[in-house]
């Protein structure tokens, strides 16, 4: 007889995997669900003996169950959460396969997961600052501060080149690897630029390459190289004469390029006249730079001088400059015209006698005054002030000179007082007078000293021509005396000739003074001192009322008559 005889499984098989060790690779930062590896494994059994379901061997393992997941059912091995090369390069997953037998059977396999790097990293700078600043006279090799360039990713994608994008008076020297030194470069300059923000820039070998920026501070520190400087190095001053003690004059103002006390500025005074003391005339603050006036200043003493005013720095070593004050002191109108010889100012009376047969045009009397002002302050005008309305006589504005305006008639008066006001041209005007009685007197009884001739002769008589010849011969015989000794004076005292046209009036530091009328004259004066004589003589052939000028020192003069002829030459 035939027996069949069935063998009923029992589960003494473990399930097999394909390969003991699974070798797998997955790029960094690949999404959720990317498959990884799929596991095999069979089981010899049968029925639920043979049924097999995958799981990854808990253990140590926790983390691998954070980042991958495996399948029960189709043993595939897919990503779970985020994997980052930088963390880790690889994984060593423990996966087991068991069957539903009772009791269940389980075998192991090792999955080695290779994670390929990605350039997802940039590089990262370090920067530590070796100086907070750096001085402008820094030497070239100077170091400010150290760099260190780091990047995360493997490979080319780790590889980094650094640079400067700014460079400027710096440069980036390497140490080692990827560590490096900013050092100077090259001058440095605070008064040009006071800070640089040097750029460096760090990139490395991925594709795409990626890279990062770094901006580094260096503060530029102050040296003393920068003198004061003023804005002129001539300063002029205008003040006027009289004014108050201790008025401001100016204010002087430096400026120094540099900061701190390396710009902090005094000021003082170097006098460089030893004609006068200036700690006596003015000062200055050494702080403000404001120059006050120690005096009141007195036009007609000095118009001008001069001084240095140095401004110092407070650094170390100090700095300094200096700038030249000219001071120009001007003119007020404080003077009163000054009445000259041989007249005096108001509150005497001067005399002068005319003839009644005197023409239009007589020459009474010559009024001649001076002014210590100047310019437009010493510019003098003559008029009659006294008495209103009278015709009779006239005075010439800027010469001074009184003459008739008219022929006398029977209805004059015989005495005329006169008042003759002298005014200047300043702001206020400032006068003087000098009162002159002129009298009519007949015509034997006139005085004939300091009388000029008519200014016009309706004839030209035989008595004139005599008269005329007499005048000439004598004042050549006199004018050649006179040149002859006048050259041995003049050659003895090496004096110089000089000729002078215009009507002028010259008043000499020492109070002397001179006159010129307006014909030409030449002048010689010696040189002995400044009160030596002054002779005016007249050219060769003189008008008839020439005049001949002699002053002797001060303001004394004598009048005596020079020329033999009916109508006399005035000599002062």
């Amino acid at each position: 007889m035939e027996i069949r005889i069935i063998v009923l499984d029992n589960n003494d098989n473990y399930p097999v995997f394909s390969r003991t060790l699974y070798k797998a690779s997955v790029v960094e930062n690949a999404p959720i669900g990317t498959l990884v590896v799929i596991l095999n494994a069979t089981d010899a059994d049968e029925g639920t003996n043979s049924e097999i379901f995958y799981s990854i061997s808990k253990g140590d393992q926790d983390k691998i169950l954070e980042i991958f997941d495996l399948d029960a059912t189709s043993g595939a091995i897919t990503v779970k959460g985020n994997i980052d090369f930088e963390q880790n390069s690889a994984f060593e997953i423990r996966a087991e396969a068991s069957d539903r037998g009772q009791p269940p059977m389980a075998s192991q396999c090792k999955v080695l997961v290779e994670v390929i790097d990605v350039n997802d990293n940039a590089p990262e700078i370090t920067v530590t600052t070796l100086l907070s600043t750096v001085s402008e006279d820094a030497k070239a090799g100077t170091a400010i501060a150290l760099v260190s360039v780091l990047d995360r990713d493997h490979g080319k994608n780790g590889l980094v080149h650094c640079s400067m994008s700014n460079k400027g008076p710096f440069k980036l020297e390497s140490n080692y690897k990827n560590y490096y030194s900013l050092v100077v470069d090259g001058p440095l300059d605070r008064e040009s630029i006071a800070q640089y923000n040097v750029t460096i820039m760090a990139t490395d070998e991925g594709t795409p390459p990626l890279s990062s920026v770094s901006v580094i501070t260096v503060h530029v520190s102050d040296v003393n190289d920068n003198a004061p400087r003023f804005p002129e190095p001539v300063i002029k001053v205008y003040v006027r004469e009289n004014s108050p003690v201790g008025g401001l004059l100016s204010t002087l103002s430096a400026s120094d390029a540099d900061i701190n006390e390396n710009s902090q500025i005094t000021y003082s005074v170097l006098n460089n006249n030893n004609k006068f003391s200036l700690a006596a005339m003015v000062n200055i603050n050494s702080i403000t730079g404001d120059i006050h006036a120690v005096q009141s200043f007195n036009y007609e003493e000095i118009k001008t001088f001069q001084f240095n005013v140095l401004a110092t720095d407070s650094g170390v070593p100090p700095l300094s400059s200096n700038a030249t004050v000219n001071v120009f002191i001007l003119d007020e109108n404080d003077n009163s015209p000054s009445i000259l010889p041989p007249y005096s100012e108001h509150g005497s009376v001067n005399t002068e006698n005319i003839p009644y047969s005197a023409e239009a045009g007589y020459f009474v009397a010559k009024i001649r005054a001076v002014d210590a002002d100047s310019g437009y302050n010493a510019l003098l005008s003559y008029h009659i002030a006294e008495p209103k309305g009278n015709n009779l006589f006239r005075i010439g504005t800027s010469s001074g000179e009184l003459r008739t305006q008219r022929k006398m008639s029977d209805n004059d008066l015989k005495t005329h007082p006169l008042v003759v006001l002298i005014s200047d041209n300043g702001e206020p005007s400032m006068s003087a007078t000098v009162s002159i009685d002129v009298t009519v007197v007949e015509d034997a009884e006139i005085q004939t000293r300091f009388r000029h001739v008519p200014m016009k002769e309706d004839t030209f008589s035989a008595l004139n021509l005599y008269l005329l010849i007499a005048i000439v011969s004598v004042s050549v015989i006199f004018l050649l005396s006179l040149i002859s000794l006048i050259a041995v004076k003049c050659h003895r005292t090496d004096s110089s000739f000089s000729g002078y046209n215009p009507p002028m009036i010259t008043t000499h530091p020492d109070g002397t003074w001179s006159y010129s009328k307006s014909q030409q004259y030449d002048v010689c004066f010696s040189s002995d001192t400044l009160k030596s004589d002054m002779v005016v003589f007249p050219a060769p052939f003189p008008p008839a009322d020439a005049e001949l000028i002699s002053i002797n020192g001060g303001d004394s003069f004598q009048r005596t008559q020079t020329l033999p002829n009916k109508e006399k030459v005035r000599l002062y």
